[in-house]
C-alpha cells in the first residue's frame, strides 16, 4: 500500500512540474518563436528577385513579393540577360582589392558582382578570371544581402530589393576606404551602411538605422546568401558541394542540393558561435556573425519552374529602436576562394586565418578534409611546408614521399624481410610440388609448416600496398579538394598537378591531331598519359622483385595488376600519378637493399630477362 500511495505521489509531483514548466518556461518560448518565424516570413517577403525586363540592359522589374523569384531563364518568354548588362543596369560602388574586382548594386544594397582576379579560368595566364557573385536577371545569380526586417505591427517603409541606397561621398570600396550608403524612408527612419573589405575576401557590414520618427519600432537585423539554380558540381562522394554551416552545438551541417531540395527548409534555432554558407569544390560565400550573437539559421530551397533558389540566412535578436534613439548591427561575409591559410587550418604553421583571427567555431571545415582528416591535414601541411622552400608542388610530393617511406621503414623493413625469406625457401616449395604432385592438402601442410620454421608470415608482402593505402586517399583528397593544387605546376607537360596527364599514348602523344577520348561507348578508356605509362614500368619491376606466387591464378593477377593499375590511375590527377611511380621506384630500391641485407639474391634483371625469353619462345 505504502509503495503504491509513493508512486501516485511521484506521479502527481511530475505532473505539477510538467505543468510549471509548460507554463513558465515552454509557452513563452513559444510565442518566442512564433515572433521569430514571423519575421523569418518578413524576411522572405522582403527579398524578392528582380527578373530581367524583355529588352537586355533595360532596368529590371520587381519580381513577386511573396517568394524569391527565380532568375530569367525560368520565366516564360523572358531571355537571359548578359552579366555586363545586368551590372551596368544599375548605379553601383566599385570594388578594388588585390584579389578582388567587382561592384555593390546601389540598388538593392546587395554585394553582387564579385570575380576573383587571382585565380583564372584555365591555366593559360590570360583566361577570364573566376566569377564567384552575379546580378539578378543573369544566367547564375548569386549574391549576398543585408538589413533590417519589421516585427508584426510595425508599418514602416524598409529598404528591399528596389531601394536606391545614396553612397555618402564617392570613390570605391578598397581595403583602405570603405563605403557608407544611405537611404531615408521617409517616415522618420534613416539606414545607414557601411561596407569594408580586407585584402583578402572579407567583408564587414555594419547596418545603423536612427528613428526621429513618433513611436520606437522593433526590427530583426538579417543577412542572407541567395543562389538562383543548382550549379554543375563535381559529383564526386568525398567532397561536399552545397549549403555548408557551423551552427554552435548542432556542429557541421552539410546539406547537398538535392537534400535541401527535399527538405525544402530547415531550421536552426537559438544558435551561437555559428556560421554558414554556400560552398563550391574551390570557392564558397559564408555569412560570419558576431561569435556571441544568437540567431535564428536557416537553409531553404524555393522551387520555381524548373530551377531552385538556394538560400542560407539569419535573424538576429530583435532590436527596438526609440524615438531619437539609433540601432546598430554588424555582419561578416566571407566570399572568395577556400585557401587554407586564409580560412584558417593550423593556427601554429601560420595558417590560422579567419578561424583563429575573429574566434570562429571550426571555420576550417569550410575546406571538405573528409573523415580521415587526421591524416588529410598533415599531409596538406607537409606539403605546403616544402612548397614554401623549393616552390614547387611536384617537389614537395616526391620530398614528403621519401619521408613517408622513413616513417613506415620499421614496417616495410620486417614485409621485405619476410618477403626475402619466402625467395630463399622457394627450392623447398618447389620441391614439395614434385614430392605431391596430386596432393594440394599435403601441399598446403608442408607449406606452412616450413613457414612455421622459418618464421614468415606468407601475407607480409601486403603490408608495403596496406601501409600506401592511407596515404595515397590523403594525398588524393589534398589534390582534389585544395585550391592550393589547384593549376599548380610540376615540370615540362604537367602544369596542373590536379588534373590528369595531358598528354596521350593513344594519338601518340600530340603526333596525330585527334582526341581518341571522344570516340563514343569507349573513348573514355583511351586516355593514357606519359606518367601513368611510368608508373605501370615502376610497378611492373617491383612485382618482378617480388618471388613468383606458387598459385597459378595468383601468378595471372600479379602480372596483369601493373597494367590494370596503369588504366585505373590514367585518369587521377597527375600529382597522385607522380606520387605512385616514385613511391613504386623507392620500394624497389627499399626491397632491393633489404634482400642483400639477408643475403637473398636480388633476381629483378633476371626475373626481366626470364619473361622476355618466354614471350620470345
Amino acid at each position: 500500500m505504502t509503495d503504491n500511495r509513493n508512486t501516485i505521489l511521484a506521479v502527481i509531483l511530475s505532473g505539477l512540474v510538467l505543468i510549471a514548466w509548460q507554463y513558465f518556461y515552454n509557452v513563452p518560448q513559444m510565442e518566442k518563436q512564433r515572433a521569430q518565424q514571423q519575421a523569418q516570413s518578413e524576411l522572405q517577403k522582403t527579398t524578392p528577385q528582380p527578373t530581367a525586363s524583355a529588352t537586355p540592359g533595360a532596368a529590371p522589374q520587381a519580381g513577386s513579393a511573396a517568394q524569391p523569384s527565380t532568375p530569367a531563364a525560368s520565366q516564360q518568354g523572358q531571355p537571359v540577360v548578359a552579366r555586363d548588362a545586368a551590372i551596368a543596369a544599375s548605379p553601383r560602388v566599385k570594388i578594388d582589392t588585390p584579389r578582388i574586382a567587382g561592384s555593390i548594386s546601389l540598388k538593392g544594397g546587395r554585394i553582387d558582382d564579385i570575380a576573383l582576379v587571382q585565380f583564372r579560368e584555365t591555366v593559360d595566364p590570360k583566361s577570364p578570371p573566376i566569377i564567384l557573385y552575379s546580378p539578378s536577371g543573369t544566367a547564375e545569380p548569386y549574391y549576398a544581402e543585408f538589413g533590417w526586417v519589421a516585427a508584426t505591427g510595425v508599418t514602416a517603409k524598409m529598404p528591399d530589393a528596389q531601394t536606391v541606397w545614396q553612397q555618402d561621398g564617392s570613390g570605391s570600396l578598397t581595403p583602405t576606404s570603405p563605403v557608407v550608403l544611405k537611404w531615408d524612408n521617409g517616415d522618420g527612419l534613416t539606414f545607414r551602411r557601411t561596407i569594408a573589405v580586407d585584402d583578402h575576401y572579407l567583408f564587414t557590414i555594419k547596418d545603423e538605422v536612427s528613428n526621429v520618427g513618433n513611436s520606437p519600432v522593433t526590427l530583426y537585423p538579417f543577412a542572407l546568401i541567395s543562389r538562383h539554380g543548382a550549379p554543375q558540381v563535381s559529383g564526386y562522394y568525398i567532397l561536399h558541394e552545397g549549403l555548408i554551416g557551423y551552427l554552435g552545438d548542432q556542429g557541421l551541417q552539410e546539406y547537398a542540393y538535392k537534400k535541401v531540395d527535399e527538405a525544402k527548409q530547415v531550421n536552426f534555432n537559438n544558435v551561437t558561435n555559428g556560421w554558414l554558407g554556400i560552398t563550391d569544390k574551390y570557392w564558397a560565400s559564408a555569412l560570419l556573425p558576431d561569435t556571441n550573437a544568437k540567431l535564428q539559421a536557416r537553409f531553404s530551397s524555393n522551387p520555381s519552374g524548373n530551377l531552385h533558389t538556394y538560400q542560407t540566412d539569419y535573424l538576429l535578436e530583435p532590436v527596438t529602436v526609440a524615438i531619437g534613439g539609433t540601432a546598430a548591427a554588424n555582419a561578416r561575409l566571407f566570399a572568395g576562394a577556400k585557401e587554407a591559410g586564409v580560412v584558417g587550418v593550423f593556427p601554429f604553421a601560420g595558417l590560422g586565418g579567419y578561424n583563429k583571427e575573429l574566434g570562429l567555431n571550426h571555420f576550417d571545415l569550410l575546406i571538405d578534409w573528409g573523415w580521415f582528416y587526421f591524416i588529410t591535414k598533415p599531409m596538406f601541411l607537409g606539403l605546403d611546408f616544402f612548397y614554401r622552400l623549393f616552390g614547387n608542388f611536384g617537389i614537395s610530393i616526391l620530398l614528403v614521399t621519401v619521408i613517408v617511406k622513413l616513417l613506415f621503414f620499421p614496417l616495410a623493413n620486417k614485409s621485405y624481410a619476410s618477403m626475402a625469406k619466402m625467395k630463399s625457401i622457394q627450392p623447398q616449395l618447389q620441391a614439395l610440388k614434385e614430392r605431391y604432385p596430386d596432393d594440394k592438402v599435403k601441399q598446403q601442410q608442408e607449406m606452412m609448416e616450413i613457414y612455421r620454421k622459418e618464421k614468415i608470415n606468407p601475407v607480409a608482402g601486403c603490408l608495403p600496398v596496406v601501409i600506401q593505402i592511407p596515404v595515397f586517399f590523403s594525398l588524393y583528397k589534398v589534390l582534389f579538394v585544395t585550391i592550393e593544387m589547384r593549376q599548380a605546376h610540376f615540370y615540362g607537360w604537367i602544369k596542373d598537378l590536379s588534373a590528369p596527364d595531358p598528354t596521350n599514348l593513344f594519338n601518340l602523344f600530340g603526333l596525330i591531331p585527334f582526341d581518341p577520348t571522344t570516340i563514343p561507348v569507349f573513348g573514355h578508356y583511351l586516355a593514357l598519359g606519359i606518367w601513368p605509362i611510368i608508373m605501370g614500368i615502376t610497378m611492373w619491376f617491383q612485382m618482378k622483385l617480388n618471388p613468383t606466387p606458387p598459385d597459378p591464378t595468383q601468378q595471372i593477377i600479379f602480372n596483369w595488376m601493373p597494367l590494370i593499375f596503369t588504366f585505373m590511375l590514367a585518369g587521377f590527377p597527375a600529382g597522385l600519378v607522380i606520387y605512385w611511380a616514385w613511391n613504386n621506384l623507392l620500394s624497389v630500391v627499399q626491397q632491393s637493399y633489404i634482400m642483400r641485407r639477408n643475403g637473398v639474391k636480388v633476381e629483378l634483371f633476371d626475373n626481366l630477362k626470364a619473361t622476355f625469353a618466354k614471350k620470345a619462345t
